[in-house]
């Protein structure tokens, strides 16, 4: 069995990891380069970065700070924010990421997923996506969850495989933040109707939520921010406690 992926997340705005609720009121939590480093110490799978403004002049700022990341942590980790090209993802992984998120590139322009597929490999491309539930149906969103789309998640996360993504990131927009547990029933949808490892983000807020979204939602990673930020569940804790529970994670 595979191992199951513990996923630090860490938002970047303005050179500083960030994190809100529910997308909004966004509070200050750390030097990314130096928290990443920690979770590196401390037994993470991997870490995502997040360039959540992604401007032309921030962009040359992040690809500075995956440098530092890159020479600071030996786990895979993946950058997202502002990748409209392969130029950029060429950019990225030179700097020393190992993957590349996309979200609202891929919205705008779904052949960006064969092109990052096809030149790079399906294992360098994540598709990102927010969504929210809203009657009775996911919608995705994009810009950072500003913009409503015509596009809902599970016919959108199997368009994404078809068309080369190796994995899916799956942001619940209503459960972010606010620590009531990741949103299982869409996750185990998910994971009935595509056959690429999904990322389950959204929602943690104490040990239990990870055992629920493993062997409830038969998620692959389950990535989050806050709990980890702020200190509120050690890593090498909750993976003792998945461990004990059964669940199969890297010690």
């Amino acid at each position: 069995m595979l191992a199951k992926r513990i996923i630090p997340c860490l938002d970047v705005k303005d050179g500083k990891t960030v994190k809100g609720v529910n997308f909004v009121n966004f509070r200050d939590a750390g030097d990314p380069v130096e928290l990443g480093r920690q979770y590196s110490l401390q037994g993470a799978d991997e870490l995502v970065y997040l360039d959540i403004t992604a401007s032309f002049e921030g962009r040359k700022t992040f690809l500075e700070l995956v440098k530092r990341v890159a020479a600071q942590v030996n786990i895979p980790f993946t950058v997202g924010g502002g990748i409209n090209a392969l130029d950029d993802v060429d950019k990225l992984l030179n700097a020393g990421a190992d993957k590349v998120s996309i979200n609202s590139s891929a919205i705008k322009n779904p052949e960006l997923i064969t092109q990052i597929a096809n030149h790079f490999g399906n294992q360098v491309c994540v598709l990102a996506i927010d969504a929210n539930f809203e009657n009775d149906k996911w919608r995705c969103y994009l810009n950072g969850g500003r913009v409503a789309t015509d596009k809902y998640l599970f016919d959108w996360a199997k368009e994404g495989q078809e068309r080369g993504a190796g994995e899916i990131l799956f942001t619940s927009m209503s459960h972010d933040g606010v620590k009531t547990g990741y949103a299982n029933e869409a996750l185990l949808h998910l994971h009935q109707k595509i056959n690429i490892p999904v990322i389950a983000s959204g929602g943690a807020g104490k040990k239990e939520h990870f055992k629920d979204v493993f062997e409830t939602g038969k998620a692959d990673a389950a990535l989050a921010a806050s709990v980890f930020h702020f200190g509120e569940i050690p890593i090498k804790e909750l993976k003792d406690y998945l461990a004990e529970q059964g669940i199969c994670v890297r010690k």
